[in-house]
């Protein structure tokens, strides 16, 4: 399968030969008409990730469990 890009020079569209030119992939998708017309939106969550509270919960019991008394059982 051969593709023609804007500039009129053809290449082979396999994925592991454009792997050895990456900088001509990506200028030929800077040109590509059909991809600039696509419409893009940026997705944000609407809370904050519990991870770091989770984190921080965790950091206070590791505390708790090194500043309490060994007790050693046999």
């Amino acid at each position: 399968m051969r593709l023609i890009s804007s500039a009129g020079n053809a290449f082979v569209a396999d994925p592991f030969a454009m792997l050895l030119d990456p900088e001509r992939v990506s200028r030929a998708v800077e040109r590509s008409e059909r991809l600039n017309r696509l419409h893009s939106r940026v997705y944000r969550p609407l809370d904050k990730p519990l991870i770091p509270k989770a984190i921080a919960g965790t950091a206070d019991f590791d505390r708790l469990v090194d500043d309490a008394p060994d007790s050693e059982e046999d």
